[in-house]
């Protein structure tokens, strides 16, 4: 099986536990209005990798990842490709290797809801079957708030949330990245319900922070889309601070070393 990915990292240091191999899938839902790969939005525009020349590449780099190291598919969003990649999850536990999701929730879709389709029951079939070989995930809550979410991404959060109960209910860990934007997540009652959000999952590992940065904005030029948030600042180390203890980021310590 084939798949589009954008970018290989040999040496990733802060995509899950210990280093990682990471795989940057290309396709991605959303628009994020903060995105600093805008060049992983079209699927058909990254590389064309099978699953064994994947394993090959990762394999490669095996001697430093010590014993909490493994492999991370990022993106993009990996569950764009939600066939390849548990078709290469599926070799990487084979040979004993750590597998981490660094994903939106963007594609989910809940086949045990009342209302679920067809095509809905498939994809969350292929879900579970993922999640078989998944030892962890990086999540991020994009915005608490279903309209600003909405206008920060232009999806609705709906299926997110679902798929952050689905995996609180199999129990399988995950890791809540909170991306800290001035004027848009970086304010206190915004961070207020995400936390009480937090507080009702049992699977959460840990809680990081990350403060916005308009790194990316040289891509969003050489692309010619607009950048909305070029106006926008970084955080400052205060308002940082204030989210890191909003959010309680220091009760989830079990990957606080």
């Amino acid at each position: 099986m084939e798949g589009y990915i954008h970018q290989l990292e040999s040496f990733g240091a802060a995509d899950g536990p210990g280093v990682r191999f990471i795989i940057f899938f290309s396709g991605c839902p959303l628009r994020c209005l903060y995105c600093h790969n805008p060049d992983t939005w079209k699927m058909t525009d990254g590389k064309t990798y099978t699953t064994d020349e994947l394993v090959k590449e990762a394999l490669s780099c095996k001697a430093y990842w010590g014993t909490k190291g493994g492999v991370t598919v990022s993106g993009g969003e990996p569950l764009f490709q939600i066939d390849f990649l548990t078709e290469l999850f599926t070799k990487f536990k084979e040979l004993g290797i750590n597998t981490c999701i660094d994903t939106s929730g963007a594609p989910f879709r809940n086949g045990e809801a009342a209302d679920a389709t067809e095509e809905d029951k498939i994809w969350f079939s292929k879900f579970q079957k993922l999640m078989e070989v998944t030892d962890i995930l990086l999540m991020d809550i994009k915005h608490i708030d279903e309209e600003e979410h909405l206008k920060l991404t232009g999806k609705s959060s709906k299926n997110i949330r679902e798929m952050f109960v689905y995996l609180d209910k199999i129990k399988k860990p995950i890791w809540i990245r909170h991306v800290l934007v001035p004027g848009i997540t970086d304010n206190d009652e915004y961070l207020t319900r995400t936390r009480d959000f937090i507080r009702t999952l049992s699977n959460v590992e840990r809680v990081e922070v990350l403060p916005y940065h308009g790194l990316g904005a040289i891509k969003y030029k050489d692309l010619g889309i607009d950048y909305a948030l070029k106006d926008t600042e970084s955080p400052t180390v205060e308002r940082v601070a204030n989210a890191k203890k909003i959010l309680e980021c220091d009760n989830y310590t079990k990957w606080n070393q």
